[in-house]
């Protein structure tokens, strides 16, 4: 039997025709074909820099050009991790999100409350919960560990496709490297399968 699915609140942020145009349009320019539709390869780890799962909401639930790159659709990701390890899903991963250029064509992202990695790392809470949930993920979609990455290492990844060249080597620094390994070794050990 496949690993449970952890409790997950539902809190969609509209995902309207209009949103799903939009992304196929971010699609056609930033990978070379128009789609809104998500087949993840990737899991994207990202620290939130906002304090409460309300505050990641509402930076994503608007639908206007985002304040980084000044690009619709807006900023989006599938899931977050709340303080105490509540886990919404704010997009179906069904669906494509802009949470990591030249990855959102086979990303699922994960949004962590926080300010830095450590705040995650550092609280048993939500540092179980957000395993518990990329374990799941990883197992349902078939995505190795080490296709498990933070936001800082979106440029290694095998899967990175980026197509307008100033954004070709844009990344974040949340999720460094070193944390990724932490995670990444803690996460190896939940295996995909239990006794049933």
């Amino acid at each position: 039997m496949l690993i449970a699915a952890p409790p997950i609140d539902v809190h969609h942020i509209d995902m309207n025709a209009r949103r799903r145009a939009e992304m196929r349009a971010y699609s056609r320019r930033h990978y070379g074909f128009a789609s809104a539709r998500l087949h993840p390869k990737v899991i994207v780890e990202h620290i939130a820099v906002a304090g409460s799962v309300r505050a990641v909401f509402n930076t994503f639930a608007p639908d206007r050009p985002d304040p980084e790159l000044g690009e619709l659709p807006n900023v989006c990701a599938h899931y977050v991790v709340g303080n105490r390890g509540r886990i919404v899903e704010l997009v179906s991963p069904h669906w494509r999100c802009r949470h990591t250029v030249g990855l959102n064509h086979v990303a699922i992202g994960i949004e962590h409350v926080g300010f830095k990695d450590g705040d995650v790392l550092g609280d048993r809470r939500r540092l179980r919960a957000s395993l518990r949930l990329t374990a799941w993920l990883r197992c349902r979609y078939g995505i190795k560990v080490r296709n498990v990455i933070g936001h800082n290492e979106s440029l290694t990844s095998p899967y990175h496709r980026e197509r307008v060249a100033r954004l070709r080597h844009q990344t974040h620094a949340d999720w460094s490297h070193a944390s990724m390994r932490v995670y990444r070794r803690r996460l190896a050990r939940i295996p995909c399968e239990t006794a049933g």
